[in-house]
């Protein structure tokens, strides 16, 4: 029962709501019917793959570097010594193995045997997304590492999520998904520097030179400001776009933890308590998409 609650706390459940959240816009602005298809269950299935792929990734590659040592917030399972290395490493492969099938399942049924471009492109992005979720940490050449993890986090979270989810529907794209995928991405960057604030002090100990070690505290809440005002101009742009009327702009209210968020990260002084930021912000965000999908 240990080794389960052991893998569980690997897996890291919090984190999952946040991966979801562009599936669940971009399938919503495909199809009306989203949540009855079996493209959107195997694309949240997918994704939650890759999360949790990363996830063990990361728990490894932090470990065995040592960065996990003095870390704030969750326990890391590798560090603690509740999982070896070696069994990391083996849930790595079962995690990347089942979310590689099920993602070559939900190619077959999207694009079937005629469209054998558009299912290599998405073949190789899948092969693109195992691998940049292994090489956050993992190994000497991490991106993590090197500060470009705000980048790959734009792109898997926000853009190839919300646009890529979009296609597997209406195979074509129409540029104001973009919008939207942005406001997504942002967000998702948003969650990321929080954690790397939170462990700024730890990351320049360890030589993990995250975007934040490099700007220093006071450049990072700036930029943390600019990725949530962005992310929220370009949500409510695409609604101005588009002529939202009514309800459809219930999803302001998952924007107002996001303003709050702002006083509190600007007022901290201690990075560490930052920690139950993080999980204001990825709940905003998935609620964002939920109000997004439910109300078009």
């Amino acid at each position: 029962m240990e080794k389960v609650k052991a893998w569980i706390a690997a897996a890291r459940l919090r984190t999952l709501p946040l991966s979801v959240s562009g599936i669940i816009v971009g399938s919503s602005l495909a199809v009306s019917n989203f949540y009855s298809t079996t493209l959107f269950w195997l694309a949240i299935f997918v994704t939650v793959g890759f999360q949790v792929l990363s996830n063990f990734a990361n728990d490894y590659g932090d470990g065995v570097k040592g960065t996990d040592k003095k870390r704030e917030g969750e326990q890391r399972m590798v560090a603690s010594g509740k999982i070896t290395p070696k069994q990391m490493k083996v849930g790595m492969f079962i995690s990347g193995s089942l979310t590689f099938f099920v993602a070559t399942v939900l190619i077959f049924l999207a694009f079937g045997n005629g469209n054998f471009v558009v299912s290599f492109v998405f073949f190789n992005l899948t092969l693109l997304a195992i691998l940049a979720a292994v090489k956050y940490t993992v190994g000497k050449k991490a991106y993590g590492y090197s500060g470009f993890g705000d980048l790959f986090v734009f792109l898997f979270f926000g853009l190839l999520s919300v646009l890529g989810s979009y296609f597997l529907f209406t195979k074509s794209i129409h540029w104001p998904v973009l919008l939207p995928a942005i406001s997504i991405g942002c967000f998702s960057m948003a969650v990321l520097n929080l954690n790397n604030m939170r462990d700024i002090e730890n990351d320049a100990q360890a030589g993990k030179k995250t975007l934040v070690v490099r700007m220093g505290i006071k450049r990072a809440k700036v930029y943390h400001a600019a990725l949530l005002v962005l992310g929220m101009a370009t949500a409510i742009g695409y609604s101005l776009f588009q002529g939202g009327t009514g309800w459809h702009w219930l999803y302001l209210m998952a924007f107002l933890p996001l303003v709050w968020n702002l006083k509190t990260v600007f007022q901290n002084k201690e990075p560490r308590k930052l920690d139950g930021e993080l999980k204001k912000v990825a709940l905003s965000t998935f609620l964002f998409a939920i109000l997004f999908a439910l109300f078009p």
